[in-house]
């Protein structure tokens, strides 16, 4: 088996955890809405509503997250099928094999990342 399997095995792993993650999320969120009204004048209380709202924006953030990653997976198949797969989006240098195989759709060597990192919490 060739390095490029072994990445596109890791990846297809990886999408299947993360889209299981995501129904899973998605079917406790769809119970948790079937069994409460969230209508304080319905016999519930107002701070369960509130509740409520609070979990469900933090599912709907977590969702998100998980779309991003799933996305993120694509991107990675897409390098694989290109012949682009293991380079560095930002310096072109290759991504060292330990960061993919933890990271199978990682698209920056370490540096970049860090660097990229430093520059979001600057803001």
């Amino acid at each position: 088996m060739t390095d490029m399997d072994e990445h596109r095995k890791l990846l297809e792993k990886e999408r299947t955890r993360v889209r299981d993650l995501k129904e899973n999320l998605t079917e406790a969120t769809e119970d948790v809405e079937r069994q409460s009204s969230g209508d304080p004048g319905a016999g519930g209380h107002i701070a369960d509503a509130g509740s409520e709202l609070f979990e469900r924006s933090r599912d709907l953030s977590i969702v998100e997250d998980l779309d991003a990653q799933l996305a993120d997976i694509e991107h990675a198949m897409a390098r694989l099928t290109n012949g682009s797969f293991g380079t560095c989006e930002a310096c072109g240098g290759p991504i060292d094999a330990e960061r993919l195989a933890a990271r199978p759709a990682a698209r920056f060597c370490l540096e970049d990342q860090q660097e990229a990192e430093r520059e979001v919490h600057v803001r």
